[in-house]
């Protein structure tokens, strides 16, 4: 908690250091944030200096956290005013790098030799530097060039209390915010710590790229680079080296003579795939980490980098969701509706027709417009906005499949600003939908899950026979677990506290008056004791009727 609150002051300090206080003036935070600005130093020379660059600086300054932030805002340049969008640009390669000595220092500490015994040549100066690690250029002693991916140093350090930051707030939210539950800040802490965490492991992403570089083998769609294992550790990654232009250089693609618009299409192609094909997908997909190679001028395809982030979905959610794109497509809103309940992201009470009209609120006015100007992923966005008024529970794993989306969208609409998105990636899903639940998919299935069945069939007549000897007997019980069962059983039981301590009240009351009103003697110091002991325990126990459980 301590180092929490330190966190919270240091960020506050960083803003009101770059002169961001002025964005905050409507919020909670900012209505304090005065309060330390005799405590922090204001740096005087930025004044003058642009807001976004303003911005830029203090996200740099604050860590990893918050430069993943900014960079997945600089995709949304429709969100953002163009000054503020150019300058999170740079933030994906641009943030200020830690000296070359430190990382030949850790790259021998990884690898147990010096340097120039591992390489037959090594750059100190990086050739990009990011929030949580950089890149140093070298060359193998057989001559094919590589290059060697460091972690910052403390960075873990960092992260922990950025982490533990953020946990305190979403503890703040679970409390005080009314829909919490369905918000879940704690599930979203715990997905952004493990995405976070993954990072650090930069074994973990070399697997990451080795896997996709299988899928896409030979393929004229994407190039993955060759990961050198023998030189790489959790903290060391070394890959080969590849040369190409950045997805956001338009210039530079156009005068390499690249289609650009056969490019886009392509792009979006790839992203689908990769979802629904190959159910692991590149999770930052900013137009830093996706290149074009240029010497494939007829037939370009693009290069991925930076593997620390990749995405996988759970079999029923990448049903549930390809089936959501394919109702989207066809407007098909009471579909939509129906696909939110069947998946379990919304409770089964509500009204389907209800959470139809929701939806269709939110669609007609995007398909009004050209379909070059509809955004998939921004219609996705709206409709889980619109879906929590009606009890949506947040799904932390499609937070970062959203995110990417945004990304791959906002990629494939600077190169075509005319793509329509939606004549692109609908072939796409139908024929992988159609080959998934084709009935040779079907039995490959079962072939492969047949040794399992086989392996349990000799217990089958057993269990069977178990079972009907207790239903014989009367020996079967049934046990359920459900929360909203739970949740029924918590409110029978103290709503059946509540009843005897207010029928105990309400009888205790009544002697009391008993004692008052027909004492034949009339009201003596006896019956006046007794009966105001009476009216005193009447008293606490509809006290405790109406007082709630928590």
């Amino acid at each position: 908690m301590r180092r929490s609150a330190f966190r919270a002051l240091r960020i506050a300090r960083v803003l009101l250091k770059h002169r961001l206080d002025g964005l905050l003036e409507n919020t909670a935070f900012g209505r304090w944030l005065w309060l330390l600005r005799p405590f922090s130093a204001v740096r005087s020379e930025e004044a003058n200096l642009p807001r976004g660059q303003r911005l830029r600086l203090a996200l740099q300054e604050l860590g990893p956290i918050f430069v993943k932030f900014g960079q997945v805002l600089s995709t949304r340049r429709d969100l953002l005013p163009p000054d503020i969008a150019d300058e999170l640009n740079l933030l994906r390669d641009q943030v200020a790098p830690f000296p070359g000595e430190l990382a030949k220092l850790e790259i021998e500490r990884a690898l147990g030799k010096p340097v120039g015994e591992l390489f037959a040549s090594f750059d100190p100066v990086p050739l990009a530097s990011a929030s949580i690690a950089q890149v140093h250029p070298a060359t193998l002693h057989d001559g094919r060039e590589v290059v060697i991916k460091v972690l910052r140093p403390n960075i873990r350090a960092q992260i922990e209390a950025d982490i533990g930051l953020l946990r305190t707030l979403a503890s703040f939210t679970d409390r005080h915010h009314p829909n919490a539950e369905k918000i879940q800040p704690q599930a979203v802490v715990s997905e952004i710590e493990m995405t976070l965490f993954a990072e650090l492991d930069l074994q973990r992403e070399g697997a990451n790229a080795s896997l996709m570089r299988r899928l896409w083998l030979d393929s004229d769609d994407l190039y993955v680079p060759e990961v050198h294992w023998p030189l790489s550790t959790e903290t060391v990654l070394t890959m080969e080296r590849v040369h190409g232009i950045g997805s956001d250089d338009v210039a530079a693609i156009e005068a390499a003579g690249i289609d650009r618009r056969a490019l886009a299409a392509k792009g979006v192609r790839v992203f689908y795939t990769q979802v629904f094909r190959d159910n692991f997908f590149h999770a930052d997909a900013h137009a830093g980490n996706i290149w074009i190679d240029a010497t494939r001028v007829d037939n370009p395809r693009f290069i991925a980098l930076d593997f620390g982030i990749v995405g996988q979905l759970t079999p029923r959610d990448q049903y549930y969701l390809a089936e959501n794109f394919m109702a989207i497509f066809q407007r098909d809103y009471r579909r939509i509706a129906e696909l939110h309940v069947e998946a379990g992201w919304m409770p089964s009470n509500i009204r389907i027709d209800e959470l139809e009209a929701a939806t269709r609120s939110v669609c007609e006015p995007y398909f009004t417009r050209p379909l070059s100007q509809i955004s998939l992923a921004e219609v996705m966005v709206k409709l889980f906005r619109t879906a929590q008024r009606y009890e949506l529970t947040l799904q932390p794993q499609l937070i970062l499949l959203q995110k990417t989306l945004l990304n791959v969208e906002g990629v494939a609409r600077l190169l075509d600003p005319k793509l329509d998105i939606f004549a692109v990636a609908s072939p796409v899903l139908e024929t992988i939908l159609r080959e998934r639940y084709s009935p040779a998919t079907l039995i490959t299935e079962f072939r492969k899950r047949l040794p399992e069945l086989i392996t349990h069939a000799p217990d089958m007549p057993r269990l069977v026979r178990d079972w009907l000897s207790q239903q014989v007997d009367g020996r079967h019980s049934l046990r359920m677990q459900s929360d909203d069962l739970a949740e029924l059983a918590r409110i029978s039981r103290e709503g059946q506290r509540k009843a005897v301590y207010a029928i105990l009240g309400t009888g205790l009351m009544i002697t009391a008056t008993v004692l008052f009103t027909f004492d034949r003697g009339g009201p003596h110091f006896l019956s006046l004791t007794a009966a105001t002991w009476i009216a005193g325990a009447a008293a606490l126990g509809a006290f405790l009727a109406a007082w709630p459980r928590r």
